[in-house]
């Protein structure tokens, strides 16, 4: 049973879970996107506590993906 063993452990190690950081271990909660400018800054990388503006077109961005859903903001 060691080739079964085997998938059934990269599938378990694959799956997706609510409570991923980023790649350095960080604990993002989502990102800020600006949807006309395809542009995408992450919560952890705001300064401050409040909603920021696009670099490209100066509106201001929209916070998508809430703490507890599964997935990646990116």
């Amino acid at each position: 049973m060691g080739v079964i063993d085997s998938i059934a452990d990269v599938l378990e190690a694959s799956s997706e879970s609510p409570h991923r950081g980023g790649a350095d271990g960080d604990s993002s909660d989502g990102a800020y996107w600006c949807h006309d400018c395809d542009e995408r800054i992450r919560d952890v990388d705001v300064a401050g506590d409040g909603t920021p503006d696009c670099p490209e077109c100066g509106e201001a961005m929209k916070f998508e993906r809430s703490v507890g859903s599964t997935g990646c903001a990116c």
